[in-house]
This record gives C-alpha cells, sequence and structure tokens, in this order.
C-alpha cells in the first residue's frame, strides 16, 4: 500500500470542514498509514475526540498540560515521532499563529516544534481566505517551506455562500500527502506535459461572448494527478473561477485562437491531454461596441466561422506529443462519436462523456467517462473528477512506461 509504514500527525483545528477528517482518516489508513490524531479546543465543537479515536485506533491528544501526555515531553515526541504533519482543516486562526510563531495550544506547539513536511489542507469563508492579512500570511508559511491543498471553490456552510474557501476532498488530500511522502511514486519523472481545461469565450461584442458550461474541474484535476506523478506540466485554461493547481505553470487565455496559440508554444511535450471544452465557433468580426437592440427590428446577424481544431492540429502536428489524449463530451452516440474523434484527431485515446443536462457532468463534481482507444473500450463506472483523473494520469505512465 501506497502509504504502508507511514506516521501521519493529523491536527485537527477547529473549522466546520472538521467533519470530512473522519473520512480522511478512513483513507489514510485504508492506504496504510497510522494515523496520530491531535485536537484542538475548537475542533471539539465540531466533533468529538471519541469519534477521531474511534477511526484512528489511536489515542487523541488534546492538551498541552496534560500531566500523562507531557510527562516526557509529549508535544516534543508528537512533533518528531512522525513522517508527515497534516493539518485539516487548516482554518485562518491556525495559519496566523504559524506565520508568526506563536504556541499557546498543543496543536501551535507541534507545529513550531517539528522538522517534519507540514501539509495545510486550508478551509475557511472565501472573504477570509481572501482577507490580505491571510494572504500575507500564506506567503509567509510558502516562503518557509509549508506545502498547501486547496482550498477549493464551491458552496460554503453558511447559506448563500460560494467562492473558494472548501478544504478539499479527502481523496485529493491522501493523494497530495502520497505525493509528499512517496517520492519513488513517480513513474512520470523528467516527463513534460501540456494540460488544456475550461471553457474558451469568443466575443460578440465587449460584453457578450460564445461559450459553454465547463468549469475546468476535470482538466484541472488532471494537470494536478500527472504533477503528482512526477510530470513538468504546463496548464493551459480558460476563463474559470477555480483556483489554479500548485506545482505547475498555468497559462491563462480566453479563446481557441489563444488556446492554440499557447498549447504549440510548449512543444515538443511527451504527453498532451486536451480536455477544454473548445468552442466550435467563433463570430467573424466582433463588434468594437455593445450591440444595442433596435425597437421593431429583429435581432443582429452573427456571421460565424469555425475555431481552429486544437486537438487535432497536435494529433497530426510535426512534433506530435508522444501520447496524445482527447476528450468527447457528447449527448448522444457517446462511442460512435468518441471512435470517430479517436481516428480523425489524430489521438492516442479519447476520454468519452456524456454531459446530457441531467447528468450532471458539466459544472458538477462526478464523471462517468469511456476510454476509447485503438485496443477497444473501457468504461469506468461513475467516480469524482478527482479519481477520474488520478486513474487517467496512472494509465498515461503506464501507456509510456510500456
Amino acid at each position: 500500500m501506497e502509504l504502508s509504514g507511514k506516521r501521519i500527525l493529523l491536527i485537527i483545528s477547529g473549522g466546520i470542514a472538521a467533519y470530512k477528517s473522519l473520512d480522511l482518516i478512513r483513507r489514510l489508513r485504508e492506504r496504510g498509514a497510522e494515523v496520530r490524531p491531535v485536537m484542538t479546543k475548537s475542533a471539539q465543537e465540531f466533533i468529538t475526540p471519541l469519534a477521531v479515536g474511534a477511526l484512528s485506533s489511536d489515542h487523541v491528544y488534546t492538551e498541552l498540560f496534560s500531566r500523562e501526555d507531557e510527562q516526557d515531553v509529549g508535544h516534543i515526541r508528537l512533533a518528531r515521532d512522525c513522517d508527515l504533519v497534516l493539518v485539516a482543516p487548516a482554518t485562518a486562526n491556525l495559519m496566523a499563529k504559524m506565520a508568526h510563531g506563536i504556541a499557546d495550544d498543543l496543536a501551535s506547539t507541534v507545529l513550531l516544534a517539528t522538522d517534519r513536511p507540514v501539509l495545510l489542507a486550508a478551509a475557511m469563508n472565501p472573504k477570509m481566505w481572501d482577507a490580505a492579512p491571510t494572504r500575507r500570511n500564506i506567503e509567509t508559511l510558502r516562503t518557509d517551506g509549508i506545502s498547501f491543498i486547496g482550498p477549493m471553490a464551491g458552496e460554503m456552510a453558511e447559506s448563500n455562500e460560494a467562492g473558494v474557501g472548501r478544504m478539499a476532498e479527502p481523496l485529493q488530500i491522501t493523494a497530495a500527502v502520497i505525493e509528499i511522502l512517496d517520492a519513488g511514486a513517480r513513474p512520470l519523472e523528467g516527463r513534460t506535459a501540456i494540460v488544456t481545461s475550461g471553457p474558451t469565450h469568443e466575443p460578440i461584442d465587449p460584453v457578450r461572448y460564445i461559450a459553454n458550461r465547463s468549469s475546468g474541474r476535470q482538466g484541472h484535476a488532471i494537470a494536478a494527478a500527472l504533477a503528482r506523478l512526477g510530470a513538468k506540466v504546463t496548464l493551459v485554461s480558460g476563463p474559470v473561477t477555480i483556483p489554479d493547481p500548485s506545482g505547475m505553470t498555468t497559462l491563462h487565455v480566453e479563446t481557441a485562437s489563444e488556446m492554440l496559440e499557447a498549447v504549440t508554444s510548449q512543444l515538443p511535450t511527451d504527453i498532451a491531454v486536451m480536455v477544454a471544452a473548445v468552442a466550435d465557433w467563433r463570430v467573424v468580426t466582433s463588434a468594437d461596441q455593445k450591440i444595442k437592440k433596435q425597437p421593431g427590428e429583429a435581432p443582429a446577424a452573427l456571421q460565424l466561422t469555425e475555431n481552429p481544431d486544437i486537438l487535432k492540429t497536435i494529433g497530426h502536428h510535426a512534433q506530435r506529443p508522444q501520447l496524445v489524449v482527447g476528450f468527447a463530451a457528447e449527448t448522444q452516440n457517446v462511442e460512435a462519436y468518441g471512435r470517430a474523434k479517436l481516428e480523425r484527431k489524430g489521438a492516442d485515446m479519447i476520454v468519452a462523456n456524456d454531459v446530457s443536462p441531467e447528468t450532471g457532468v458539466m459544472g458538477g463534481n462526478r464523471n462517468r467517462v469511456k476510454i476509447i482507444s485503438a485496443q477497444g473500450i473501457d468504461e469506468w463506472p461513475d467516480l469524482s473528477k478527482e479519481e477520474v483523473a488520478e486513474r487517467l494520469a496512472a494509465l498515461i505512465a503506464s501507456k509510456l512506461s510500456g
């Protein structure tokens, strides 16, 4: 198992996302890790030490001045007797303490005393995440060598609140732990990859554009999964509302033409995964000023022209990558259209999925895909987009090693 023999010191601080730490413990232990939990006083307002202890099968440490735990300077022992310190959730308060060297409880004291790698799964209200003091603290912590996973975009616990602030999902955090601790499990070390993600926006006038409902979640997840396996990744992202993944170069573009230019500028490369939902058409000439409605007149006619086909260009390029993967987002005849796209575009694999409105795939968190190649079709079960990304990255690694 990936984490067999590894000891994780899990610090649970006081945020609503603390409930996710219960599943996180289970995920880490499934992979062979020993999890030793520390809970702040605030964390115990959300979940109980009893539940944490039951899942971790270990003593739950809560007090800095515990007669039993501190008889052998227990906070130093906790700080050193582990392979990694994981804080999930990492609140703005605890991050501020870390950035300023404050050690006024067991969790903050352990973090100041440790000489092990530290990974923070940040979680807080979006306004707190964007606040100037938090941004300064993050910069300080990154400079100090602290690693981050998340936060992610989505709905908050507060009613009618959404934005960047959700704690990463347990599987994402587990993958990040494996990346830090198991540097040997990096089969794509030394490889380069280009991933496209999100939609493109094709301007009609200064305020309108042609686009689609792609969120970029699947493309960003694939880029992150490839990076975790050791690849040097360049992510070419259309306009999205989710944060850039860490550990890679991200190029931001708006139109299909800009995306094609950005992709070809990165050639040659070993891997190309074209996930972006590129708009098929653009207007021949976009208006310099907003097109106004005229009373009694028909809507202005839009003359459309076809956008460049990025996947086909890369699939038949003189500097074609060793492995080219395309995506086929369809609402009907998924397999037939996927097979046709595989041949027409010059790809090695097509990841085909049904994006009909009832599936919730476009803009959602889950996906159900079929991997189409010259060897046949492999249908995967319903998975989170992060799980699809992990499977696809592993498949790409195996194809290249084979």
